[in-house]
């Protein structure tokens, strides 16, 4: 009996940065553990594991004619591409496997989704931003998004941030009063990125998970990016992070 042929799956974009950076750059810090810490996951015991497993041991490393480099996870389902620029920014674009016939996905919020458009801003923000620096992570997950009388992000002091348009300017008053601007970089249908700037320039990045999946609220994942920073402002900037989202 003849083999059936395979079809081919269908494939999304789930997202595509632009970086200032040579290609030859931003492939080494999709390749090398100690350069992609500067942007993937979050300071943990076992990241730098995570990493190795991720980014070493599982993809298959692929170089194409026009230039173009890919790391293939097993069975095709996760394809992240760096296309040179040329003389422009390069490309980076994470496609995945189309949601149909996948029992995992609820139609509604994929983490997975989620984590690629989140570390791709990230490296892009390293990349353009803190160039050969290495990152401190501050991490807030499963905030109550409160209710429609008294969201978590008015208390935060971003009320309106949803509405604003990319390229804007933010300013929040954080709950202790001080006031913190930055620009809008990333807004998508689950996340706001803003380019906290300062003393030390950050980034900061807000998940916000729907209360179809998380009832009765939904919930908001807060993620700080820092570069740069000594022992007395890293202290100074913990504390900050604790009293903003701790006091919401």
């Amino acid at each position: 009996m003849p083999a059936k042929p395979t079809v081919p799956v269908a494939r999304r974009t789930v997202v595509e940065v632009d970086v200032a950076a040579p290609a030859a750059t931003v492939w080494a810090h999709v390749r090398e553990p100690h350069l992609i810490r500067r942007w993937f996951g979050w300071d943990s015991p076992g990241l730098d594991a995570e990493i190795r497993q991720i980014f070493v041991d599982l993809p298959a490393v692929g170089q194409h004619e026009d230039g173009t480099r890919t790391l293939t996870w097993p069975h095709g389902h996760d394809v992240l591409a760096v296309h040179p620029g040329g003389e422009g920014p390069t490309r980076v674009a994470v496609t995945r496997a189309s949601h149909d016939g996948l029992s995992s996905y609820d139609g509604v919020f994929d983490p997975v989704d989620e984590g690629w458009i989140t570390f791709l801003h990230q490296l892009r923000f390293a990349l353009e931003v803190h160039p050969g620096e290495d990152r401190v992570s501050l991490v807030s997950t499963g905030m109550d998004a409160g209710g429609r009388d008294d969201p978590l992000l008015f208390r935060a002091g971003l009320h309106g941030v949803r509405g604003t348009p990319v390229g804007s300017h933010v300013e929040a008053t954080r709950p202790d009063g001080s006031r913190v601007g930055g620009t809008l970089v990333l807004r998508s249908e689950h996340q706001i990125g803003i380019h906290l700037h300062g003393i030390a320039e950050s980034l900061l990045v807000l998940v916000e998970e729907p209360a179809a999946r998380r009832p009765p609220h939904g919930v908001v994942d807060a993620y700080l990016s820092t570069y740069g920073l000594d022992d007395a402002m890293l202290a100074e900037a913990r504390r900050r992070w604790a009293g903003w989202w701790g006091a919401a």
